[in-house]
C-alpha cells in the first residue's frame, strides 16, 4: 500500500473510508488514542495526547508520581504506516494504524510501551544482531459476563451443551464455534497477522494459537492487534474473549510463551555453532534469562490475578530452571534443527503487555550475552521437583522489581519508576474491594 498522502487520500475516497484509529498501547497492552478523520490522515495532519495516557491504570486512574511533570503536557501519535490497515469488524469502512508516542523533542515517549521495545531492539542492532520472536497466546472464549460477581461461563456451543473442559487438541471442540473461528480467521488475515498452529487447550473453550516467528517489534504488534482482534469479533458473537492469566478457578491458566533466538549481521543463528553444537552465546543468553527474570517477574506477570497461574503440576512454572523439551521448566529448548536453536520462556501469562514481556526477556537475554553470564545446569525430570523461586504474589514481585539495581539500565530507568507508580495504584484499588472469599468464610465465622 503506498503511503504517499495523495494516494492514501485517493485510496480512501475510493473505499469509503470515514476515519482512521490512530492506536497505541497502554501499559497494560490496552488500545488508546484518537479518531481521525481519514482525509485529515492522509495529509499527515499532526496529532497530540497527553504524555501520562500511556500509563494509565486499568481503574481508568492516574498516578500523582513527580516522575509525571504536573503540567501534564503532551506528546506527539506518529503512525507507523507499515501497520496501517483496514480494521475487519467496522460496519462503516475504516482503517487503523499503530502509533509511536514521541515527545515534542523528538525523542520516544520513555513511559509508551512500544517505546520500551524500541530502545531495548536499538542496543540489539548497536551489538549487529537481530531477534527473532514468535508467542503462543493462549485465551479463553466465555458466555457473555454482564455481572462482575458472577464467574465466568463456556459458551453453549453448537451441540447445545457448554462444554466441561479437560479436551485438549479436540477438533470436536475447536470446531464448536466456528462462526466466530470463522470471522476471526478472516479478520487476523486483514490485518497481516501470520498465525500458524491453532489448537484447542485444556480448559473449557480454551485455546491457543502460535504467531509466525519474525521481527520483534513487528510480531509485538501483532500479538497487540491479534488480542484486540479476539475482543472485537468475540464481542459480535455473544462471547467473550478473556485473556486473564487464570479466569477460571480450578481451570488451566493462560500463557503467553515466548520463543527467542538471535540472528547476526549474516543472518546465522547465534546459538548454533558450525558443527551445530550450542554456543557460549546460547548458554549466555540463558544466563541473562536466569539472572534477570525475577527482577523483571512483574513485567511477565502484571495483575493480581496473574500469580493464580503459576501452580505446580500445571506446566506453569515455578522457576527459571531450563531443560532440553521440558514443559515443566519456566525455560524450555524445543527440540530443533540447529539453525532453528532457540529458547522458549515460559514465564508470561498471557494478561502480560506483548511489547513489555518481548522487552523484558530480550534485554535480560542481552545483558546476559554481554556479561557472559552462565547458566544452571540444565534439569532432567520434574521441574515441580525444585524451589518455587518465582515471586508468589503480586507485592513480592512488585518489591523485587522496586528494588532491583538492574532493572532501570534493562528497561529505562524513567519507565519502571513510572510502572512500579502504575501497579501501586492497581493494587491500592484491589485491596479496597471484598471478596466473595472474604464473605462466604469470614461472614459468618469472625
Amino acid at each position: 500500500m503506498s503511503t504517499h498522502p495523495t494516494d492514501l487520500a485517493q485510496r480512501f475516497r475510493a473505499e469509503g473510508v470515514r476515519d482512521v484509529e490512530c492506536l497505541f498501547p497502554d501499559v497494560s497492552g490496552y488500545p488508546r488514542g484518537k479518531l481521525m478523520p481519514a482525509v485529515s490522515f492522509a495529509k499527515g495532519q499532526e496529532l497530540r495526547i497527553a504524555q501520562a495516557i500511556p500509563m494509565q491504570c486499568v481503574t481508568g486512574e492516574y498516578s500523582y508520581d513527580p516522575i509525571f511533570p504536573d503540567a501534564d503536557p503532551d506528546v506527539r501519535l506518529v503512525p507507523d504506516m507499515a501497520t496501517l490497515k483496514p480494521v475487519p469488524w467496522a460496519s462503516v469502512p475504516r482503517y487503523m494504524a499503530i502509533h509511536d508516542c514521541v515527545e515534542m523533542n523528538g525523542t520516544l515517549c520513555a513511559f509508551a510501551p512500544r517505546s520500551v521495545l524500541k530502545t531495548v531492539l536499538a542496543r540489539y542492532a548497536q551489538a549487529g544482531l537481530t531477534p527473532v520472536v514468535a508467542p503462543e497466546i493462549e485465551f479463553y472464549l466465555t458466555a457473555a459476563n454482564t455481572d462482575p460477581a458472577e464467574a465466568l461461563r463456556a459458551p453453549v456451543g453448537r451441540g447445545g451443551r457448554a462444554e466441561v473442559g479437560q479436551s485438549a487438541f479436540s477438533m470436536n471442540m475447536l470446531n464448536e464455534l466456528a462462526p466466530f473461528w470463522d470471522e476471526f480467521h478472516a479478520a487476523i488475515d486483514a490485518l497481516g497477522i501470520r498465525a500458524d498452529t491453532w489448537i484447542h487447550e485444556v480448559g473449557p473453550t480454551q485455546y491457543e494459537i502460535n504467531l509466525l516467528h519474525g521481527d520483534a517489534l513487528a510480531v509485538a504488534d501483532q500479538a497487540f492487534l491479534f488480542k484486540m482482534a479476539a475482543k472485537e469479533v468475540a464481542l459480535k458473537h455473544g462471547l467473550n474473549a478473556v485473556f486473564m492469566a487464570k479466569p477460571l478457578s480450578g481451570e488451566a491458566g493462560s500463557s503467553m510463551h515466548l520463543h527467542q533466538s538471535i540472528v547476526d549481521g549474516q543472518g546465522r543463528n547465534i546459538f548454533s555453532a558450525a558443527d551445530s553444537s550450542a554456543t557460549p552465546e546460547f548458554s549466555h543468553y540463558l544466563g541473562g534469562l536466569q539472572a534477570y527474570g525475577p527482577d523483571l517477574m512483574l513485567v511477565y506477570a502484571p495483575f493480581v490475578n496473574s500469580y493464580r497461574r503459576y501452580v505446580t503440576g500445571s506446566q506453569a512454572p515455578i522457576n527459571l530452571d531450563w531443560g532440553h523439551d521440558n514443559r515443566t521448566t519456566g525455560l524450555r529448548i524445543p527440540l530443533s534443527g540447529p539453525e532453528a536453536r532457540r529458547v522458549e520462556n515460559r514465564i508470561a501469562g498471557a494478561d502480560a503487555n506483548p511489547y513489555l514481556a518481548i522487552a523484558a526477556s530480550l534485554a535480560a537475554g542481552l545483558a546476559g550475552l554481554q556479561e557472559q553470564l552462565t547458566p544452571s545446569a540444565p534439569i532432567e525430570g520434574n521441574g515441580y521437583d525444585h524451589a518455587h523461586t518465582l515471586a508468589r504474589s503480586f507485592l513480592m514481585a512488585h518489591d523485587r522489581l522496586a528494588a532491583s539495581p538492574h532493572a532501570a539500565r534493562l528497561l529505562g530507568a524513567d519507565f519502571v519508576r513510572a510502572y512500579l507508580a502504575v501497579k501501586q495504584l492497581e493494587h491500592d484499588s484491589y485491596l479496597r474491594e471484598i471478596s466473595a472469599w472474604e464473605r462466604r468464610f469470614l461472614l459468618p465465622q469472625v
